[in-house]
């Protein structure tokens, strides 16, 4: 898959993110039993975290404004990271952007985002972005 195919993953994550657009209801087990590894469940929680945070801000959400801009950065990250989960497992796009897409809902719904942020932004600063 080419970079422009990749890049085409975050709006697509973007537009999932908000919350009345409708969610994916895959799980691991949808994905044959696959299991990932520690790094790549936290790349996945931080891509998502940072396509929240970063739709917020380009909204003018106050909360997300707080974060440093994350609409280049973020979005890179979010691309390397997909990119990678994909050449790792095997999975397609779609399958990658379901659990992207489980992930920002559990962010949401478990009102964990503002918790992530601080380790996830580590991650970003550790990833040379």
């Amino acid at each position: 898959m080419t970079i422009h195919g990749k890049l085409a993953l975050f709006p697509l994550l973007l537009a999932i993110c908000i919350p009345s657009a409708p969610l994916a209801a895959s799980n691991a087990s949808a994905q044959g039993g696959l299991q990932l590894s520690l790094e790549q469940q936290t790349a996945l929680r931080c891509s998502a975290a940072f396509a929240i945070v970063a739709d917020g801000q380009t909204r003018g959400n106050a909360k997300a404004a707080r974060f440093p801009p994350l609409g280049q950065r973020g979005r890179e990250f979010f691309v390397r990271a997909s990119a990678r989960l994909m050449d790792e497992t095997g999975m397609d796009r779609e399958a990658v952007a379901a659990l992207l897409s489980m992930e920002a809902r559990k962010l949401r719904e478990d009102d964990t985002l503002e918790d992530a942020m601080p380790a996830c932004l580590l991650l970003l600063d550790a990833s040379g972005l």
